[in-house]
Order: C-alpha cells, then structure tokens, then sequence
C-alpha cells in the first residue's frame, strides 16, 4: 500500500519514527494508506540519521512518534524528522504525539525548574511543525503552548465504553486517585451514569515529609470501582489507592488509564496489586518486561485516524470532541 492519499490536487502522506511502529501501521491502515519508507538508524555515537524514500513536495504530511523510553532519543528523532520534511517542502507537517513527553513538567513549582513541556511544544515548532494532534494531555494549558493548532484527543470513550459493556453501571462508582484528576472522573461519570468518589491524600502528622494516609471520600462499600486516570508510570500512586478503596469495602476495583508508561517497579506492583484489571490505550507500546495478564490494551488508532483525516479534509476535529465530551 502507497503512503500517499490524493484529494483533488492535495496529497496525504504518513510517515512515523521507530518508537512504535504497530500503532503507526493501524492507524496508516484505517487512513488508506501505507507509512512512507523511511532509512533510520543511529551512528555508533548515539546520533541519528533519518532520509524518506519517497517525495514529500507539496504533501500534507503526518508524523506519528510517541514519546517512549527513552524518551529522549524518540523527541529527537521526531525533531530531525520533521526537519527533513520541511526541508524537503512539506505543504504542511502535523505532528502525531499519542503520548506527550514531558507533560508532566508543565509549571515551576519552585525557582530555578524548567517548564520542559514548553520547551518541548518550541522545539517542535522550531523544526517546523505546522500542528500538533495528540492524545489526553496530563494537563489542559499546555495547548498553549504551541503557537498552532493543537488537536486534543480523548482516549474516555474508547476506555469507558468497554468498561461499561463489561460491569454492571448499577454497581458502578468512578473513582479519582487524587483531587486533580476529579474533573476527568466527572466526565466518566456523566458517560457511565456512576456515582463519583474520590481517594484524598494527606501526610500522616506522626510522619514527616510522607503522604501515607489515603482518605476515600464517597461510598464505595460493596460497589466495583473504577480508578480513572490519565497515565501509570510506575504505579505506586494508583495501587495505594486501590488498597485504600479495599479498606474501605470495594467489592472490585479496576483502573482504567490512557497510557502505561509502566516503568521501574510498575510490573511488580502492578501483578502483586488487588485490582482485578488494568486497562490502557495503546498511545505507547507495553515494554516487554511488563507481562501481566491482567492487563488490558485498547487501540486508539481508528480515533487519531479519524481526527488526522478531518484535518487533511478541512473538516471539523471538534466534531470528534463532541463526540467524546
């Protein structure tokens, strides 16, 4: 299959870096084409070198790299990537990021830290980047980031909707692991029809310098609870407040998250956790040394497809996000 789509006089093509190549093929698919071939490898200093096999001039090209580890090898081998195609006279470059790197550093919470999602956001722009489409930012503000577009996806109805087909709603109650992430979990409640509850975290006055006392605020007794979020690094967060769900009588939990970063002791915990199942997106590729069967991934491509394909067309991506409010 070519890796060009023509519309009239204008001409699609997709390309992707190394990070995760399964999820470009599936979304390349549902778009109708292939993913460009594409000569990648590194030097022997760790340097990277990048030349697409195929004419990029006067294309609307759409460059899928999900940030994964290591994370920075992938940002940098979108940077050149982009490069090369604006070098090589892309119409216009929109850039794919399932997964956002360094979105959680998104403010200064004391002098002297960097806001390292900014910076992300002018790097891309400075190689060229015309817009950005990626999926579940870990917070709103950094679309401002970018000084373009910034198409903002949800992963909610892909997740929620397989979890209410397989849970009964009446015995259902969504559940935010912190106070922050209580305006997602409104969101599911509103899809499923659930009840909302919420794990509090606070320090133990008899411990210093330690969150240890997990406070859960709503009725949880008896009910299947579901852990919202909207990523498990290394999964100490959303497993403490699983047992804090049990403590307080949950019949079940399930934690439903976009993306499985799932990194240092996330498989350990993750197979020694309570919780029954742990759903992801496939916004970034499970690492291989995570093998826990009672993890659940769900593809997103026919989503990021969709939205990649209203902005070849002109049409509207905000359809889409009425779709998934």
């Amino acid at each position: 299959m070519t890796g060009i789509k023509t519309t009239g006089l204008r001409k699609l093509m997709f390309f992707s870096g190394r990070a995760h190549p399964t999820l470009a093929e599936e979304v390349a698919g549902h778009l109708g084409v292939g993913v460009v071939p594409t000569r990648a490898f590194d030097f022997a200093n760790g340097e990277i070198y990048v030349r697409f096999q195929e004419s990029a001039r006067g294309a609307d090209c759409f460059l899928m790299q999900s940030h994964t580890a290591p994370i920075n090898k992938w940002i940098m081998e979108q940077l050149i990537m982009v490069d090369a195609l604006k070098r090589a006279s892309a119409r216009s470059i929109t850039v794919i990021v399932p997964f956002y790197g360094y979105a959680r550093q998104d403010k200064k919470h004391r002098g002297r830290e960097p806001i390292s999602a900014r910076l992300v956001a002018d790097l891309l722009a400075t190689a060229g980047a015309d817009r950005i489409l990626t999926v579940d930012l870990h917070t709103d503000q950094i679309q401002g980031f970018f000084d373009g577009p910034v198409d903002h996806l949800f992963a909610l109805p892909v997740l929620a909707d397989y979890v209410g087909g397989k849970v009964d709603r009446a015995k259902l109650t969504v559940v935010s692991p912190d106070a922050g992430r209580v305006r997602v979990a409104d969101r599911w409640c509103d899809r499923l029809g659930a009840p909302l509850a919420i794990v509090h975290k606070r320090r133990d006055p008899d411990v210093a310098n330690q969150v240890t006392v997990h406070e859960v605020v709503g009725d949880v007794r008896g009910r299947v609870c579901v852990l919202v979020d909207d990523m498990v690094d290394t999964g100490g967060t959303i497993c403490a407040a699983a047992d804090a769900l049990f403590a307080n009588g949950a019949e079940d939990v399930i934690v439903a998250a976009t993306h499985g970063v799932l990194s240092g002791p996330a498989a350990d915990r993750l197979k020694n956790s309570q919780v029954s199942e742990f759903i992801f997106t496939d916004t970034l590729p499970t690492p291989s040394e995570v093998d826990v069967d009672k993890i659940t991934v769900l593809s997103m491509a026919q989503t990021i497809a969709r939205a990649a394909r209203e902005v070849f067309e002109d049409g509207s991506v905000t359809s889409l996000f009425d779709e998934q409010a």
